[in-house]
């Protein structure tokens, strides 16, 4: 099931919040070797999370996550105009008709259609806030997913190589 919820709704339910932040720590740290950190609890959990972002996740029957990504708009903080501005030839992306889409996770044991259905559902959400864009940070691992669905972003620039390569795509 689809849940749309801001980080204060989902932090209230322990269950979906510890496996959605324990799934991303083993795909981004883990499993693709990025620098990011995780808390006591094996978290990974970053500043951008204490924003109140919008997260789109995919909740299995048992209450635990199956898939997710998070929604912050371009107006305030975001990763890619405070981390990644040497892909975007340093132009920072701000505009009320795009948001910054990150963090898209699949728990290892997500169901076929978890991907798509995520997706679909930031469709719905861009169109129902009037925007025109989004932007994120995506391990190029995942091009092949977002060619498949049919939603391939125009990647603006990239960086590394072969599991370490990121790319900013609009």
């Amino acid at each position: 099931m689809i849940r749309i919820m801001y980080a204060d709704d989902l932090l209230r339910e322990y269950k979906l919040a510890d496996s959605m932040f324990l799934n991303r720590s083993a795909q981004f740290k883990a499993r693709l070797n990025w620098s990011v950190t995780e808390n006591d609890s094996g978290w990974e959990i970053d500043s951008y999370d204490a924003l109140n972002p919008l997260y789109i996740v995919w909740e299995n029957p048992d209450g635990r996550h199956g898939g997710s990504l998070r929604l912050l708009p371009t107006t305030g903080r975001t990763m890619t105009n405070e981390h990644f501005l040497e892909l975007t030839d340093g132009v920072r992306i701000s505009s009320p008709l795009i948001w910054e889409c990150t963090r898209f996770c699949l728990a290892p044991t997500a169901s076929v259609g978890v991907a798509a259905a995520l997706l679909a559902t930031g469709v719905e959400i861009g169109l129902r806030f009037g925007l025109e864009q989004a932007v994120g940070v995506i391990s190029a691992t995942n091009l092949p997913l977002y060619r498949r669905f049919g939603s391939m972003p125009d990647i603006i620039g990239t960086s590394g190589e072969g599991r370490q390569k990121i790319c900013v795509g609009l």
